[in-house]
Order: structure tokens, then C-alpha cells, then sequence
């Protein structure tokens, strides 16, 4: 820090354009010239200090004497400026004393301008919240960064909901948001909106909260990110001041001192934190450019305000971050004369809204250290109590208490600015203050702690509760404090109680947080939902639960007793496609195509994602709406495939019911398919197609338009891409296979379209496999089409394993044969005969190497085919083990000759010994003679045929057989 190599980037980064830096590096001079008090006695000192530390007064003094011309520039200016940190208590507990003593009629903050007729609805929620900004359409932005979104978290300890509550509450009184509008966030920043200085500390289990995803991936917006942007300038900040974070250091030495102070020190004080930031900021063109272009944006809508409304700046008060206020732009302050164009904003759709935050959620986007929010959540509650301070509440807030009647106080005109005199020289020459332990707070803590180790499985006592209420105190004393602090005894809880293992969900540092406060989740009410929320709201409101509240929820559906449930049935299975997972999960029911549940149960979390069912509402005022864009989206976008489409066409069949929809995404799964020159999603297609497929055939007296159209489309798509498959590299075995599926699925219906069935025959004789699993299934497709006879099909499995160069491939084989099932089902029998021979024919030395390759095989890619084999072998094989001895397994019996292929005899011969189960039982033939009117007696089993009693059924009706000449003559 103290070479001029080092401070000089920075020194002409941060001076505004057109504006030349002075030789020590100060700001130019002014109208408020240094030499004037009320500062010149603080800048005599520091120009000592400088001289004597740095071996000159070039080197230092630049920063240290800009530093109080930025200070003396803030004070001086006629609108008075409250700096501010984000979510700070000395912030809040400043600002509540400052509203009550002016009394401003105009209040500006440092907020997203379009954001502003969202704040009313804050006193319909409980707090913690977050304003939204959402584009889920974008116009003017990339599209790779939909959806945009953007927040700004309020909690009751910040200083922004001070100026909120009392601007909103009190009458006469205006609130103006000057911040750039949530546009412009995306808009000047190039890397897809702003980032937190570091990414956020992992819990120290390694596992992060589910609640620091609240916000998603929105973009924060903070007021005062008060944070060294200079590395080393934090590293030697958190060395000296012996603490691990930088938010125990702003505790310790910036939060506590200015817990007490006037409002006069708390503001040069913070003037002077924000300037020491800004200068020793490293040169980040692109963050400072940013930064300066705010400072000028708020300006220029406060002068634009002040001239269009005639306000005085003396009843104004501007709130913005203390970085902020000591800015050097050109367009600093009322009397400011740089010139700045706004840009106009993009013709993206923003739609607003308020979110549930939490503090882990705010931690988590910020970058603060884990439990901070809620460690200054409890020194809010501290300050209040300790100063009793009266804090500002919107009237009806939930949790809000209802105001005593109180007689108005007189407004308390503030000094002018000329007349503040010089508060930083005393606040920093004083030392700490040595304030008593207050031991009755520790004790309390102490105490509190070990009882919730107990609760948490930890064997802690009493005796831990002594050690950590002394360990803090020692701890303290080694950091140099005189009162410990709750990082102190959160390191002190973790010393004395943690053991080896955590015996249960949380450790101890986490139960630290939640007894100081714990993650306190806000919750947005039902009057500032947005429709689509509301309307989910009212029609779940049979079910009889709290919806709103976190955690989850059981709902028992009746279907059959409680009919009129079935319209909470339907949201729900919606809610289940539209949210994420756990917002509502079935435990019990179903919904597929055709089928419905009589009776359902459901656990139901809306209240721990309600962000999630807002931003729903960003994008239609119905469920319904919103799904049938998505749906849309999904069948229309670049990367749409047909088993994209055929799942949006059975989703809005069985989620919506709107055959006019369906019909419409049907015809885009058409020109899809269409397009498509590979086989990658076959197998989905296949599937999707059959249950539609079914479902229209049960449901509908015709099918529709477009599933005729699409049958035969896909039939002549994939006999054109048939050969190609066979020998492409890409394609996997089980892709080839469902594209005969669905050829030979699909066959009869597309034959009766008019497709023509030699194209299948051509398709299948141009293929030329040369992989083992290809050249199976190609061999089982000719089966199918009757080229290749059971027969050959056995002969040649058996020339396979009777080859000894082929036996290691064999597997290979195999698990074609196995995908065949999913064109070939019938073929279930000749793999089972084919597994089998090779276990009976191969030795242990050939058949035990290649068997884990087999298994593999059928696990990786057919295992939803392995129940098919296994229902055939249990018909095969016999059912008790005392019959295998003398079991002959049907592929070894003897085919007669002559006979069809697949006729087999008993290996000791027996003619009709079929026939012998008739003779047994007449009685059923008996029956069916006696329907149709037949007459005659039984011949004895063994007596033979006495003549050709086969023709008998002719000679009495010889109609048939004529026709048959004459059909076969020509005649």
C-alpha cells in the first residue's frame, strides 16, 4: 500500500471522465476547497502521518487526503445523503433515528426503479422477501440467458425497509426509486448481470442448506456492498483484526462502534469506509465503469424529480450505498452539470412479483459468511432493545404489532450541511470502549447451546456449558476484545461440544446459527400472489390444508366417495409437471393414458416453493396456460426431437385433455420426423407411439388424422433409413431394433394406409450387418418376414458355437438375439434354445471367460427384456427337478418329415398322440356339436380310420370346394 507503483492504477481508475487527477492524487478542487474547515485540522494529521510513514507525502497522502475531500464533498452537499450497508443493524437502527428526527417529505433510494409499485405489497408478507424482477421472453438479450431474473432481498434489519415503512406509512411523504431499472442490470453488464465478490462459504459439512437456493439464479441487487475489492487490503484486515471472515470483521469493528454513535459520526464514518473502498478498488474497468454509470443514473433521476415536482433538497433525504456516496462522478450532487444519457430499455417483458427469502438464501447470493443475516438479525433485536428506538413497520405486516396511539412529534429541522463539524478526528482517536461482560447473554447462550446438542444427539452437560461460557471469555481476550462476540462463542460451542462424528443432521456451528436466529424463511401472502398462485390456492382449498406453510403436507384423495376432488386431482398432476420435484409427489395413484386412480395420495410442499409456483405466475394466469406454452416451447424449439413432441402430445392428452392441441403438436411431430436422418431416439419414439397408439384405439371410435399420417410416414421413413442403421457406427443395436419394431408393430395398420410391404422386404435384404449384435437382429427381421426359416435359424446358431473363432463372439450374439425380442418377440423360445446349448455344449474353459461379457451385455442394454426370456424358460423348462433327469428339451425332438417347420413329434415316435386329451374329455367337443347342430358317435381311441373321414365335411357342404375350383381354374 504504500507504493506509488502500486497505488497509481487505481488513483486514475476511479477519477471521473474528462477530469484529470491532481498531483497527490486527491479529487480536483472545488467549491467545498480543502483548505476550509470543518477538516483541516484532520488534514494536517494525516498529511503527518502520511510524511512520516511512507518516506514522502506523495505516496500516501493522495489516498489519505482524498479520503476526507470525499467525506467533506458528501456533508457538503444541500441534499442530505444517508449512506448505508446492506442488511447492516447500526444501518437500520441510524436510519429509524434519522426518519424520526427530519421527518423528510421525499425519500430516494437506491432501488430498481421499476420495482416501486411492487413495495406496497411487502405488508402483505412476512419478511424475509425478495422484489423480482422476471423475463422469461427476451428481446434485445441473448437467448441463451433466459430466463432473466433479478432480486433485491429485504429483511426488518436493513435500512432500505426503515425508508420503506415510514415513506409508505406516512402521509405526504414520497418514496422514489432512482436505481437503474432491472434492464439496464443486464443491459451494462456484459458477464450476464453482477456477481458476489466471492463465491459463498460451503457449510462446514460440505453439504449446502436446501434454502440458499431460494432465489435461484437470479441476479442480486444490494444497497451499500460494503467490501474491500482490494485483496491484500482484506487479507491484512482480517489478520490484524484476528478474525476469519470479513463479516465478523465488520462486526467487530464497524457494526458494535456504530451501534451508539450520532447520526452525524455514523455518516462521515461511512463516508469514510466507502471512499477508502472505492480508492483502494483494483482496476476493473468493466466493474467501475458500472459503478460510476449508477452513480450518474441516480443522480440524473433525482435532479429530473427535484424539477419536475419543485421539492426542496433540504426535506429530501437520498438512501444509497455508502460506496456510492462518496463518488467523484461529474453528476454528483443537485448542482451537478455533467451530461448523462439514459439508455432506452429493451423490449423485453419484465414481470414483477415478491419471492420468500431466507438468510441462507441472502448469505448464499452475497457471499457472506454462514449465519451471518441471522447473527445481525439478533444484534437488530439487541440495538432496539438496548436504545429504544422506536423502528418504522408497514401497518398490517404479518407478525406486525398495532402501533399505540402516540402524539406526533415535531419535525426536527437538521443543520445545515456547512454547519456539521468534524466527528471523524474524535471517533478515531478514541479507543474501545471497554463495555462489562454482560454475563447474563452468555450464560444464556451457554446454556441454550448445549441443550440443543441434547436435542441433536450430542452427549453434551453441564460441565460443557461452563467450558463454553469460560472458552468464549478466553477466546475473547486472545482476540483482543472485551466482550465476546457471537463468533467468538459460536468458536467456543464448536471447541467444547463437537466430538469426533456428527451424530446427527446438524453440527454444532449450525446450531449456533439457529439459536441466534436461526434461517428465518419469509413467506409472501395470498393478497400479493400473483393470479396464477391464487388461483392454485382456491382450487386446492378443498383439501382442507395451510398451503402456505413450509414443510411438507399429506392430502388424501377419495376419488370414488368425494367425486368433485377430481378437479384438485387434475392441479396437482399439473403442479407435478410444472414444479420442481417435492413440491407435490404422489405416494399413492397414477396417471397414465387411459387409466385413472379411485383414490390418490399426496405429499404437497407449495409453501417451501412458493418461488417456484410465483414465478409460475410470471408466465400465464393459469396452470393450464403455462403448460400449454411449455409444451408448445418444447415442441417447437431448436432442439426438438420427435420423442420430444410425442411426450408433449401425450402430456396435453393426459394433463389437459385438449384433443385441438393435440392434434396440433401431433403435426409438428410429423414434419419432425420428417427431418430427422438418424436413428438416436427410435427407441422413444417406439414407445411413445405404441401407448399412444393403444390409448386412441380404446378411446377413440376413429384415430386421428395424424396418427394415420404418422404411421405411414414412419413406416417409409425407416425403411429408407433401415440399410444405412445396419452399418452405422453411431447407432446402437438397440436404436436398429426399435426401428423394427416399430416396422413390424406397426406393419398391418400401415399396410392398410396403403403402404406397400416390399419396401420393408427391400429395406431388409440391402442390409449388410458386419457387427455380431447387428447381423443377429437382421437374421431374426428375416424370420419375421419369412426369408429365413426357424430351422436355418437354429442350424446356424449351431454352426456358431461349432466354430471355435466365432465362440468368443458369441455373447455378441446373443445380445442381438435378445434386442430381436423387441421386433421378433416370437422369437423368445430360439434364444432361450440358444443360451441353453451353449451352457450344454461349451466346456468350463470357453463358456466361463466370455460368460461376465454376457452378463453385461444383457444388464447394459436389455434388461427390460430379460423378463421375457425368463417367463419362456419357465415354460420350457420344468417346473421340479426331479423331472429334469428325464426331461428332453423341445429343440432336441425329432421334426417329422414332411411336417411344417416348428411340428415336432415325440422322440419315441406316437402319431396322434395329440389326440388323446380329446378322447379323454368329449365332453367339450360334445358341447360345441350340440351348438352347431352336429350329429354323430365317438369312435374308439385305438380303432383307425376306417376311410377318409376327413372328407366327410365336403361331400355335405360342397359349396366351398366349388368355389374353391373356380377360383383356382379361372373357370
Amino acid at each position: 500500500m504504500t507504493g506509488s507503483a502500486t497505488n497509481r492504477p487505481e488513483e486514475t481508475a476511479v477519477n471521473g471522465p474528462g477530469q484529470a487527477p491532481s498531483p497527490n492524487g486527491s479529487a480536483p478542487a472545488s467549491a467545498n476547497s480543502p483548505g476550509q474547515a470543518p477538516f483541516a485540522a484532520l488534514r494536517e494529521q494525516l498529511h503527518e502521518a502520511a510524511t512520516a510513514f511512507a518516506d514522502g507525502p506523495r505516496a500516501l497522502e493522495g489516498i489519505l487526503l482524498g479520503m476526507v475531500d470525499d467525506v467533506d464533498r458528501a456533508v457538503r452537499e444541500p441534499l442530505e445523503i444517508f449512506p448505508v450497508c446492506h442488511h447492516s443493524p447500526a444501518s437500520a437502527l441510524a436510519m429509524a433515528r434519522r426518519l424520526r428526527e427530519k421527518q423528510p417529505k421525499v425519500v430516494y433510494l437506491e432501488l430498481c426503479e421499476d420495482m416501486a409499485p411492487l413495495l406496497d405489497e411487502l405488508r402483505n408478507c412476512r419478511l424475509p422477501v425478495a422484489v423480482q424482477a422476471f423475463a422469461s421472453d427476451v428481446d434485445g438479450f441473448p437467448a441463451e440467458w433466459a430466463p432473466l431474473s433479478v432480486v433485491a432481498p429485504i429483511t426488518e434489519a436493513s435500512a432500505e425497509y426503515q425508508a420503506i415503512a415510514y415513506a409508505l406509512d406516512t402521509p405526504g411523504v414520497e418514496l422514489v426509486l432512482v436505481d437503474r431499472s432491472s434492464d439496464h442490470v443486464f443491459q451494462w453488464d456484459s458477464r450476464h448481470g453482477e456477481r458476489a465478490p466471492q463465491d459463498p462459504p460451503a457449510p462446514a459439512d460440505g453439504v449446502p442448506e436446501p434454502e440458499a437456493a431460494l432465489h435461484g439464479e437470479a441476479v442480486g441487487v444490494e444497497i451499500g456492498d460494503l467490501r474491500p475489492r482490494f485483496a491484500e487490503l482484506e487479507e491484512h484486515l482480517l489478520r490484524h483484526g484476528k478474525v476469519r471472515h470479513w463479516s465478523e470483521w465488520w462486526h467487530q469493528y464497524v457494526e458494535v462502534p456504530l451501534g451508539d454513535c450520532d447520526h452525524e459520526a455514523y455518516r462521515q464514518v461511512m463516508f469514510l469506509v466507502g471512499s477508502l473502498f472505492r480508492r483502494l478498488a483494483p482496476g476493473d474497468g468493466d466493474r467501475v465503469r458500472v459503478d460510476e454509470d449508477r452513480e450518474r443514473y441516480m443522480w440524473t433521476r433525482i435532479r429530473e424529480h427535484l424539477a419536475a415536482g419543485g421539492a426542496d433538497p433540504e426535506n429530501c433525504l437520498y438512501v444509497c450505498g455508502a460506496f456510492h456516496a462518496a463518488s467523484r462522478v461529474e453528476e454528483f450532487g443537485v448542482a451537478g452539470s455533467g451530461p448523462f444519457t439514459i439508455s432506452p430499455r429493451s423490449a423485453t417483458t419484465w414481470q414483477h412479483g415478491l419471492i420468500p427469502s431466507g438468510h441462507a438464501a441472502i448469505e448464499a447470493q452475497f457471499g457472506l459468511a454462514s449465519g451471518s443475516v441471522s447473527i445481525a438479525a439478533t444484534q437488530w433485536a439487541k440495538n432496539l432493545k438496548r436504545t429504544r428506538v422506536q423502528p418504522y413497520r408497514l401497518a398490517g405486516q404479518d407478525g406486525a404489532k398495532k402501533p399505540r396511539a402516540t402524539k406526533k412529534a415535531a419535525a426536527v429541522t437538521a443543520p445545515p450541511p456547512e454547519a456539521a463539524a468534524d466527528r471523524l478526528s474524535g471517533f478515531l482517536r478514541r479507543p474501545p470502549v471497554l463495555d462489562t461482560l454482560d454475563e447474563a447473554e452468555l450464560l444464556g447462550w451457554s446454556v441454550d447451546i448445549v441443550r440443543a446438542a441434547r436435542r441433536s444427539g450430542y452427549l453434551a452437560s453441564t460441565a460443557d456449558a461452563i467450558a463454553v461460557f469460560e472458552t468464549s471469555i478466553l477466546l475473547a481476550g486472545m482476540r483482543d476484545r472485551a466482550k465476546p462476540t457471537p463468533y467468538d462463542f459460536q468458536d467456543a460451542a464448536v471447541t467444547c461440544i463437537e466430538k469426533d462424528s456428527v451424530p446427527g443432521r446438524r453440527d454444532v456451528r449450525r446450531l449456533v446459527e439457529i439459536m441466534m436466529g436461526g434461517d428465518r424463511i419469509g413467506r409472501v401472502g395470498y393478497d400479493a400472489l400473483p393470479p396464477l398462485a391464487r388461483d392454485v390456492h382456491d382450487r386446492l382449498a378443498p383439501l382442507e390444508l395451510k398451503l402456505q406453510q413450509r414443510g411438507v403436507q399429506r392430502a388424501l384423495l377419495d376419488l370414488s366417495s368425494r367425486p368433485e376432488l377430481g378437479a384438485c386431482s387434475d392441479v396437482l398432476w399439473m403442479l407435478r409437471r410444472l414444479l420442481p420435484h417435492g413440491a407435490a409427489r404422489p405416494i399413492m395413484g397414477e396417471r397414465k393414458l387411459g387409466e385413472r386412480s379411485i383414490q390418490e395420495s399426496w405429499d404437497l410442499a407449495l409453501g417451501t416453493h412458493q418461488r417456484a409456483l410465483i414465478e409460475l405466475g410470471y408466465e400465464g394466469v393459469s396452470i393450464e396456460q403455462v403448460l400449454e406454452q411449455r409444451l408448445r416451447r418444447d415442441a417447437y424449439g431448436p432442439r426438438a426431437t420427435t420423442a420430444v413432441v410425442l411426450a408433449a402430445v401425450e402430456d396435453a392428452t393426459l394433463y389437459l385433455g385438449s384433443r385441438r392441441l393435440s392434434d396440433e403438436l401431433g403435426a409438428r411431430a410429423l414434419e419432425v420426423l420428417a427431418a430427422e436422418r438418424t436413428a438416436d431416439g427410435a427407441p422413444e419414439v417406439l414407445r411413445r407411439v405404441r401407448g399412444l397408439l393403444a390409448y386412441y384405439r380404446t378411446a377413440e371410435p376413429v384415430l386421428p388424422p395424424w396418427v394415420e399420417s404418422f404411421v405411414k410416414a414412419g413406416y417409409a421413413h425407416y425403411c429408407t433409413l433401415l440399410p444405412t442403421a445396419f452399418t452405422d457406427e453411431d447407432a446402437t443395436v438397440g436404436q436398429v431394433a426399435a426401428m423394427l419394431g416399430f416396422l413390424f408393430s406397426m406393419e398391418s395398420l400401415a399396410l392398410s394406409l396403403g403402404c406397400d410391404r416390399a419396401q420393408l422386404e427391400l429395406a431388409v435384404a440391402q442390409s449388410r450387418p458386419t457387427d455380431p449384435e447387428r447381423t443377429a437382429l437382421l437374421w431374426a427381421a428375416q424370420v419375421q418376414l419369412g426369408a429365413l426359416s426357424r430351422a436355418e435359424l437354429r442350424e446356424r446358431c449351431g454352426e456358431l458355437l461349432a466354430n471355435p473363432m466365432v465362440v468368443p463372439a458369441y455373447p455378441r450374439y446373443l445380445s442381438g438375439f435378445v434386442h430381436a425380442l423387441v421386433p421378433v418377440p416370437g422369437l423368445a423360445d430360439v434364444v432361450v434354445e440358444a443360451v441353453s446349448n451353449a451352457f450344454g455344449r461349451l466346456p468350463d474353459p470357453v463358456l466361463l471367460p466370455w460368460l461376465p461379457s454376457l452378463i453385461t451385455a444383457l444388464r447394459a442394454g436389455a434388461a427390460d427384456l430379460a423378463p421375457l426370456l425368463v417367463r419362456e424358460a419357465g415354460r420350457i423348462f420344468p417346473a421340479r427337478l426331479t423331472a429334469l433327469d428325464t426331461w428332453v428339451p423341445p429343440w432336441r425332438e425329432v421334426v417329422e418329415a414332411g411336417a411344417p417347420d416348428g411340428c415336432r413329434t415325440g422322440a419315441a415316435g406316437g402319431g396322434s398322440s395329440g389326440a388323446a386329451l380329446l378322447f379323454a374329455h368329449p365332453g367339450t367337443l360334445d358341447a360345441v356339436a350340440e351348438l352347431l347342430g352336429c350329429d354323430g358317435t365317438w369312435a374308439a381311441a385305438d380303432d383307425g380310420p376306417a376311410g377318409p373321414v376327413g372328407a366327410v365335411l365336403t361331400a355335405r357342404h360342397p359349396d366351398t370346394a366349388i368355389a374353391w375350383e373356380s377360383l383356382l381354374t379361372g373357370a
